[in-house]
Parts: structure tokens; sequence; C-alpha cells
């Protein structure tokens, strides 16, 4: 499918999108996930793929898993907000690794994000 890149597996790849679902309430805290079949469906790729990536979303807490019913969301707040908090870092890292790049100055950058979240372009 279009949304993936061949630069990093599939799974990772899903896992990012639903880690991305958590952390922006899309997916709430103790709501349920479709099946893995569902999600293989809408992402158009092998229900194993997507089974691996659940298994490992479970592994590290973020998903919770009842064999009769499915598979939820963790309702830890301090886990969301933890993972909240860590997308951010990566986001803003690779901001400024991009923003050092070219040698944008530090009021620069900080302008530009000023006018970013204000919903204006130059």
């Amino acid at each position: 499918m279009d949304q993936f890149q061949s630069t990093q597996p599939i799974y990772l790849q899903i896992m990012a999108l639903i880690k991305r679902q958590i952390a922006t309430a899309q997916l709430r805290p103790g709501g349920q996930l479709g099946s893995v079949r569902e999600l293989a469906m809408n992402y158009q790729v092998n229900p194993n793929t997507v089974q691996r990536a659940l298994s490992e979303l479970e592994r590290e807490g973020l998903l919770k898993s009842d064999r009769t019913v499915g598979r939820y969301v963790t309702d830890d707040m301090s886990m969301i907000e933890a993972l909240h908090r860590s997308l951010f870092i990566e986001a803003t890292s690779r901001y400024v690794d991009e923003v050092n790049e070219l040698k944008v100055s530090a009021e620069d950058a900080i302008t530009a994000v000023r006018i970013q979240l204000k919903g204006e372009n130059t």
C-alpha cells in the first residue's frame, strides 16, 4: 500500500501509526481495536503483519488483550502521557536536526514555529 515505505518493516510502521493514534486520542484509553482481519484489510497487509505489530504493542504495554473479546488500548494514563512525550521529543529532535543542517538561527527557527502554530504561511 502507498502509505508504507520500503525502508522499514511494515509491522514497525503499523506500530508507529497505532502509537500516534493512541498519543493523539484517536484511539481512546480502554478503547477496543478492530480485529486483526479488519486492521489487515484496512492497511491492505497480511494479517500476520498486523498480528506481529499488535503483539509488540502488547509487549510494550500499550495494548491489552482479552482473548474472547479482543484488544484494547491501555487505560494507564501515565504510559499514554509518556508515549505522547516521547513522540513529541522525537518530532522536535527531527526538526532541530533539519534546522541545524540548514544553518538556521535559533531565533528564526522559533519564529517559524510560532508562525506555523498560528496557522500563518509565509
